[in-house]
């Protein structure tokens, strides 16, 4: 995770039937319908609301 890095954020699965805590991390992502995508700093804490919400999101690096 080097300094100034950016990961492309973008979903690619509905939060419907999903556990609540699933839905607020996609929000806290800035991620709310289906295929939008966010530029987010790569950080530890943006990499672990990724890993909880991985089968809902689709990552790429941003450069």
């Amino acid at each position: 995770m080097a300094e100034g890095k950016k990961v492309r954020v973008t979903q690619i699965g509905s939060p419907i039937g999903r556990r609540h805590d699933q839905r607020e991390t996609l929000i806290g992502l800035g991620l709310n319908k289906l295929h939008r995508t966010r530029e987010l700093e790569d950080t530890p804490s943006v990499r672990g609301m990724i890993n909880k919400v991985h089968h809902l999101v689709r990552v790429e690096d941003a450069g």
